[in-house]
């Protein structure tokens, strides 16, 4: 195996995973609160592996040339990170109490967790742009073992920055939960799903399929 092909993939990984979006505010949240973020970390990561498998290894083309698939996504993930987006609105303005009592309810089991993550992930159309349709389209290029090689990069790319960001939130927790620091991360977050959500509605416009 190639190590500056896999470096090469880690490298282009990494560069699709660490622009914020809807994972990593998912991802960092759940680090914040301590809320079982390393099986939010390890879930998020292997589906992205599964996803980038599925491209790189030749899946791309279902997601490219099916648009009634790409569609639905899409409008399930509009959906979602307007749900997203107003929840962490309404968090970022509750009062002090409210935002004290709601931290305890917020803090939920493992099945929820996960089930969080798994929409955070199926329901956000641009993971599939990123891993299956574009590292897909260049992982494609290449043949044997430097495939494996690029693959394997850009799925440890995935595997650092997620338990990274989780690890990390989870011992900055003390400071990210400050009240104000707290408000402006929601307020940051729920701006990022609220400009995503619009880019994908303009698309779908754009393309006549609303």
């Amino acid at each position: 195996m190639s190590s500056v092909i896999m470096a090469q993939g880690f490298v282009l990984g990494a560069s699709m995973i660490i622009p914020i979006g809807a994972q990593n505010a998912y991802v960092l949240n759940q680090g914040i609160k301590r809320n079982h973020h390393l099986t939010t970390a390890t879930l998020c990561s292997f589906l992205d592996v599964f996803f980038i498998s599925i491209g790189i290894f030749g899946g791309g083309a279902l997601f490219t040339q099916n648009q009634t698939l790409l569609t639905v996504v899409t409008l399930g993930g509009i959906a979602f990170l307007s749900f997203y987006g107003i929840l962490s609105l309404r968090s970022a303005f509750q009062s002090a109490s409210d935002s004290s009592q709601s931290e305890s309810t917020q803090l939920r089991g493992r099945k929820a967790v996960i089930a969080g993550a798994l929409a955070v992930t199926v329901l956000n159309p641009h993971l599939y742009l990123d891993t299956v349709v574009i590292l897909g389209s260049i992982g494609g290029q290449f043949e044997g073992s430097e495939r494996w090689s690029f693959a394997l990069g850009t799925m440890l790319a995935s595997f650092v920055w997620f338990y990274a960001l989780s690890i990390g939130a989870a011992k900055l927790g003390p400071v990210l939960s400050r009240p104000a620091v707290k408000k402006s991360i929601d307020i940051v977050v729920a701006i990022i799903m609220f400009i995503i959500a619009a880019m994908l509605t303009k698309e779908l416009l754009s393309r006549g399929l609303l």
